[in-house]
């Protein structure tokens, strides 16, 4: 039971840690591809963030319940499973700010801006609302990468405690 529940944990870590990491590589890439086609590399990119968001959300509430049940199992100590829990827990609003806050915002401003932003006018309010939200989306994304990478953190020191537990 133990390790089912350990192994879902890294699982759903794996999962969103991956796709937050992987997720520049494919903006670049698409970015690059489509150039000077910005308008269809970023409606493109706005997909991808939206599936990575979704499967942030699913990956993040999946965590939290799993991370509950290991801590009943006294798999991660109460200290742990405090600092596991908030870490999830802002990563998650962060995911749901940027889901249901920032994207919607920025198509408000892209559509305000004629459609496209870079055929608007450098000094159109509507261009430059929209990169000032592009850039806010851009650390949020960092935020939650960095935040993942130090609940693996906790995580892999809750697993070594107990692995000395065990064999000490």
């Amino acid at each position: 039971m133990k390790t089912v529940l350990r192994t879902t944990i890294w699982l759903c870590l794996i999962v969103w840690m991956g796709a937050e990491t992987f997720f520049p590589v494919v903006a670049a890439v698409t970015f690059t591809t489509l150039t000077p086609d910005t308008h269809t590399a970023g409606r493109i990119v706005g997909s991808c963030l939206r599936i990575l968001h979704y499967e942030g959300l699913v990956a993040g509430t999946l965590l939290l319940v799993l991370i509950v049940v290991a801590s009943r199992l006294a798999m991660i100590s109460r200290r742990n499973l405090q600092i596991s829990l908030t870490l999830i827990l802002v990563m998650l609003t962060l995911t749901a700010i940027s889901q249901f806050g920032i994207i919607p915002r920025m198509e408000t401003y892209r559509l305000e801006a004629g459609g496209t932003v870079e055929a608007a006018a450098v000094d159109d309010p509507a261009r430059i609302a929209f990169k000032h939200l592009h850039k806010t989306s851009e650390h949020v994304e960092e935020l939650i990468l960095v935040l993942g990478l130090v609940l693996v953190g906790v995580l892999a020191y809750s697993q070594d405690r107990d692995a000395l537990r065990v064999h000490g």
